[in-house]
C-alpha cells in the first residue's frame, strides 16, 4: 500500500515534513502547495515534488494525507479543507486560534471518519520522557516553575511575530501548557498577566506569566517571552513534590530525593519530526494508536483561551475538566 501526501506551507515544519516523508517507502510525496505558488515552486524544486496552488491541492483525487504547516491563523481553514475532501490530516499546533473552530474540526474529522493529527512532537522528546519517567519519585507534585525564554535582537518582522498570523502567545507557544496538563492532568483554574510591545502590525517583544492550579492541588507557574529585552535564552522546568524535586535547565536535570542527588540528562530533540511522520504513517498503514489525541491538544487550547481571557479581564478564569 502506498500513501500520497502533499504538504501545504514552505517553512521550517515543512522542510522537516518533507525531509521525513521522502526516508519512508510507503508514501510518495506527490504535491506542495502555499498561498505564494513563488514559494512553492522554490519548495518543490529543492524537494523534487510538482508544487499547486491549495485550490488545485484538493482536486488530487489519489491524494491521502496532507501535512499542514503554513502560519497559525490558517490552520483551521486549511484543516476544514482537507478534511471536506475526505484528507487525512497533520497539522502543526495549535489547531486553530479558537476552542470553538477547533473543536468544530474535530467533530468534523470524526464525521469524515478522517485522521486528525495535531502534532506535539514535545511529548516525545528526550526531555519529556525523561520527566515522565522521574515523575513518580518525587511523590505529590505541589509546585511547578516552568519557563522559557527566546530573546531576539532586533525582533524580525515575520509571521510569527505578528498576533494577527499567529495569535495569542500562549496558544501559539501551546507546547508549554499541553506538556503540563500531560504530566498533571486537568486545570481547575487560571491567572494571567502579560505585556506586548507592538511595532505595527508586528510586536518586538511579548512576555506573559501565568499561574495554573491543576485539578488535583498542583501549583505551576508557567512564563513565556520572546523577542527584544530578554537577552539571555532559557528554558527551565522544576517540579517539587512531597518527596524530591525534579528540574531540568535545557537537556541537564536533576533528581533530589531522600536518597541524594542524581544527575539527569534528556536525549536531544533532533529527529522529532521525523518519529511523528513515521508515527502517523505507522498508524494509518497498521491501526497503531497514536502518542496523543486532538482532544487532549484541544484541551490545552482550551487552557491558553481561558489565559487569554484572563489577561483581558483581569481576573481568575475557571477551567475544569
Amino acid at each position: 500500500m502506498t500513501i500520497y501526501a502533499a504538504i501545504v506551507g514552505t517553512g521550517f515544519a515543512a522542510r522537516k515534513r518533507a525531509e521525513a516523508l521522502r526516508k519512508i517507502p510507503q508514501v510518495q510525496l506527490i504535491a506542495v502547495a502555499s498561498r505564494s505558488l513563488e514559494r512553492a515552486q522554490a519548495f518543490g524544486a529543492e524537494h523534487q515534488v510538482v508544487a499547486v496552488s491549495i485550490e488545485a491541492l484538493w482536486q488530487i483525487q489519489q491524494l491521502d494525507l496532507v501535512f499542514v504547516g503554513t502560519v497559525n491563523a490558517s490552520h483551521g481553514v486549511l484543516v476544514q479543507q482537507a478534511l471536506e475532501h475526505h484528507k487525512h490530516v497533520v497539522v502543526e499546533y495549535p489547531l486553530a486560534l479558537t476552542v470553538a473552530e477547533a473543536t468544530q474540526l474535530i467533530a468534523l474529522a470524526r464525521k469524515r471518519q478522517r485522521l486528525l493529527h495535531v502534532e506535539h512532537i514535545e511529548l516525545i522528546g528526550g526531555l519529556h520522557l525523561a520527566m515522565k519517567q522521574h515523575l513518580a519519585a518525587i511523590g505529590q507534585p505541589h509546585y511547578v516553575n516552568y519557563r522559557t525564554f527566546a530573546p531576539k535582537q532586533p525582533a524580525p518582522k515575520k509571521w510569527s511575530y505578528c498576533p494577527e498570523l499567529v495569535g495569542f502567545p500562549l496558544m501559539a507557544a501551546l507546547s508549554r501548557i499541553q506538556r503540563l496538563t500531560d504530566l498533571l492532568g486537568p486545570v481547575a483554574h487560571v491567572t494571567c498577566q502579560g505585556t506586548m510591545q507592538l511595532d505595527s502590525a508586528y510586536f518586538r517583544s511579548c512576555l506573559y506569566s501565568a499561574q495554573l492550579r491543576f485539578c488535583q492541588g498542583t501549583l505551576a507557574e508557567l512564563t513565556y517571552g520572546k523577542g527584544e529585552g530578554l537577552w539571555q535564552r532559557s528554558r527551565y522546568i522544576e517540579i517539587r513534590g512531597a518527596e524530591g524535586c525534579l528540574s531540568f535547565d535545557g537537556n541537564q536535570g536533576c533528581l533530589v530525593t531522600a536518597a541524594g542527588e542524581h544527575v539527569l540528562a534528556a536525549a536531544p530533540r533532533q529527529g522529532l519530526f521525523q518519529k511523528d511522520t513515521h508515527w502517523v504513517v505507522e498508524h494509518l498503514l497498521t491501526g497503531k494508536p497514536l502518542y496523543v489525541q486532538p482532544e487532549e491538544s484541544l484541551y490545552s487550547l482550551r487552557v491558553a483561551a481561558a489565559m487569554q481571557q484572563s489577561v483581558e479581564s483581569g481576573q481568575r478564569v475557571t477551567v475544569g475538566e
